[in-house]
């Protein structure tokens, strides 16, 4: 069974949309999911001349508040810095509700589980639901996450849970690799031009833990 080219799924529903800022005509609007400011450095850069796109950023996963506030404020410093450069349409932020107990809860019995393995799966799941319900609120076209964007996420499994939730409330998933055609290695070169915070681990602590044995 071969598996599905979101990438190329994803080009089609942008070729269809067609770039560039047009004020005569309504740009569909984006609920992005945002795990980070360099995940989702070439993420913006690539979709904001097709879409109104409001970031979400929701990670219960970051279980230490003070490396979740770090993370948070970085994310809007970019949007900031990458919105005064006046390019494609301007982009929105909105901040979740710091929510590390529910993570937790989720990741019950899931403790010893290999990273990349089931409590991923769950975390992932945890994320999109919550990035549904809010595009859903706030009226958006699609939802997606940047997630997809490393080597280190499945981003088969992303999809398949996103267009889960896509039928579940009603609201179009955007399908995305965003790894593909070197999009990891420009979010790489991006963090380095906007100088941003780029972190060694996923965020909870078990992830924390296994890089530190690493």
């Amino acid at each position: 069974m071969n598996q599905k080219n979101y990438q190329k799924e994803l080009e089609q529903i942008l070729e269809k949309i067609g770039d560039g800022p047009d004020e005569t005509e309504k740009a569909p609007t984006l609920f992005l999911h945002s795990c980070c400011a360099p995940c989702s450095s070439y993420v913006l850069e690539y979709l904001h001349v097709y879409f109104r796109i409001t970031v979400f950023y929701y990670n219960p996963n970051i279980t230490e508040q003070e490396e979740y506030r770090k993370r948070a404020d970085e994310q809007k410093r970019f949007i900031e810095q990458l919105n005064a450069r006046g390019e494609g349409y301007p982009i929105q932020v909105q901040e979740g509700a710091y929510e590390p107990e529910r993570f937790l809860t989720m990741a019950k019995g899931l403790e010893q589980c290999p990273e990349g393995g089931e409590r991923c799966f769950g975390c992932y799941a945890l994320r999109l639901s919550e990035t549904a319900k809010m595009a859903v609120k706030n009226g958006a076209d699609y939802f997606t996450t940047t997630l997809t964007i490393s080597p280190l996420k499945n981003a088969a499994k992303l999809n398949e849970i996103g267009m889960q939730l896509a039928g579940q409330y009603g609201i179009k998933w955007l399908p995305s690799d965003f790894k593909k055609k070197n999009g990891y290695k420009r979010s790489v070169e991006l963090s380095a031009e906007y100088g941003l915070y780029r972190q060694n681990y996923c965020g909870c602590c078990f992830s924390r833990e296994a890089s530190e044995r690493a």
